[in-house]
């Protein structure tokens, strides 16, 4: 039987990370839930796979020009990291900041948008939107380097308001202008400058460079202006100030938050987390991580509503099956390949399809990108020479007395080992009737890659390919 404090613990990982192996799911219990709490919204030393070890292997992940080289490097962190909150807010602020590569052809300065993104995510909502509009990749995605004094651009003043902080309905056309006004000179600095100053320090000291941020006087429109109700002569800080101090700011923020960290759809309870979330967004002056940790500590997110009600991402599918493999730990070959991956089944990391980012929760999953994810994680989680596929076969006959197992003790073994995942009971009986076909299971002796481990390994597949294993 497994205990509520099993299932609350593994359904935080779920949602503050990306999952997690039965080793790491009894650390953080261990801990206790508010402990575990406090652990992921504090990380510390994240003890990734470091940078020189990954570039003996990957030559194209020295610099990081290109896209796939890039995409894979952040695969990496991912998978590797000890600190799963801090990639799992990166990629929350990636889906709702979407910047693509298709359109700036620079995927270095992606990923130091997405660093910004771990450094300060979990911060002041006010400062992360004021590194946002100074962050080079977001400068040009939405062409704020086109917007002078002389001739303003909106295209980043509407964004800022409409997908970023506010949602349509909370300001006018004329909010916009003002907006886009006070962002004027907010713009690149001087490349060939900037690549003469960094030659010392650049590994490809003539290539091109990570763009920076530079801020002109001269081009910006210092005049009077009117933005939601307030006068004055604002710069972009100024506006960013008004706009998180708006209701509708919190609604936006704590809403979005919910959606990719509870539930895809808000019920009546949800409804209530979503409020004290706001209350939590202005009595911390606007810190996200108090306001997830309201999140986590509610009564909803406890609840077993909660629990496997969000469809995971391609993202959080496959780092999520290769973390409870073990795979990847070491440079390798394929990390690009699994990379790509995600991109057929509609989430390429750097390459959101457009400002809107992905459209999230069941649209996740149509006839294509399912077979794509039924696929990848049932070959990842089948493979008996697998680490963390191994652990799980020595944590079976562990756990039995005898070293044997009935067909209903391998299903529910492996339903615990891999979650633990609620299944149905139609879906319970579809694998336990499998298991049957060949009777008790003699874990007693087992070799690498016999017969007895790769009834396992089927066992496994099996459950990759449920409906459940899907929801996170």
């Amino acid at each position: 039987m497994i205990s509520n404090d099993t299932a609350m613990t593994a359904h935080l990982l779920r949602r503050a990370g990306f999952g997690a192996s039965r080793e790491e799911l009894e650390q953080y219990m261990a801990m206790g839930y508010d402990g575990a709490v406090e652990a992921l919204l504090n990380p510390s030393d994240a003890g990734n796979m470091p940078d020189d070890l990954i570039r003996r292997y990957h030559v194209e992940q020295s610099e990081l020009r290109d896209l796939a080289g890039s995409a894979a490097y952040w695969m990496y962190r991912m998978i590797s990291t000890s600190a799963p909150m801090e990639e799992k807010t990166a990629l929350f602020w990636h889906g709702l900041f979407a910047t693509g590569y298709a359109k700036l052809n620079q995927a270095r300065s992606l990923l130091n948008q997405v660093e910004m993104f771990r450094r300060s995510g979990l911060g002041s909502f006010e400062d992360l939107l004021v590194e946002l509009s100074k962050d080079p990749a977001m400068i040009v995605w939405l062409d704020n380097n086109e917007n002078h004094g002389t001739a303003i651009n909106e295209n980043y003043g509407r964004e800022l308001l409409e997908l970023f902080s506010m949602g349509i309905g909370n300001y006018t056309e004329d909010d916009i202008k003002e907006c886009a006004r006070a962002f004027t000179g907010w713009t690149l600095g001087n490349a060939e400058y900037m690549s003469i100053r960094a030659a010392k320090d650049s590994i490809w000291p003539y290539g091109r460079i990570a763009w920076h941020f530079d801020y002109r006087e001269e081009d910006h429109d210092d005049g009077e202006k009117t933005f939601l109700g307030e006068t004055g002569r604002f710069n972009g800080e100024d506006i960013i100030r008004i706009i998180v101090k708006q209701e509708s700011t919190a609604r936006f923020v704590a809403t979005r938050l919910f959606q990719f960290f509870a539930a895809d759809e808000i019920s009546e309870a949800g409804e209530k987390t979503i409020q004290d979330m706001m209350a939590t967004y202005f009595s911390s002056g606007y810190q996200v991580r108090d306001m997830l940790r309201t999140l986590f500590q509610s009564d909803y997110f406890k609840s077993e509503e909660a629990r496997f009600a969000r469809v995971k991402g391609p993202v959080e599918m496959v780092v999520g099956a290769i973390r409870m493999a073990g795979n990847y730990q070491n440079p390798a070959l394929g990390i690009e390949k699994v990379s790509n991956t995600m991109l057929y089944m509609g989430q390429g990391l750097l390459q959101p399809p457009t400002v809107e980012g992905w459209h999230e929760g069941s649209e996740w999953i149509d006839s294509g990108a399912l077979v794509e994810r039924v696929n990848f994680a049932a070959k990842e989680l089948s493979d008996v020479r697998s680490p963390g596929v191994r652990s799980i076969i020595d944590r079976l006959q562990a756990g039995s007395d005898d070293g044997v197992l009935d067909p209903a003790d391998l299903a529910d073994g492996c339903l615990d080992l891999l979650g633990p995942i609620d299944v149905s009971d139609e879906t319970r009986s579809v694998l336990v009737e499998y298991a049957t076909r060949k009777g008790d299971l003699d874990l007693n002796g087992h070799q690498p890659g016999d017969e007895a481990e790769q009834r396992v390994g089927n066992m496994l597949r099996l459950v990759a390919a449920t409906r459940e294993y899907q929801l996170a």
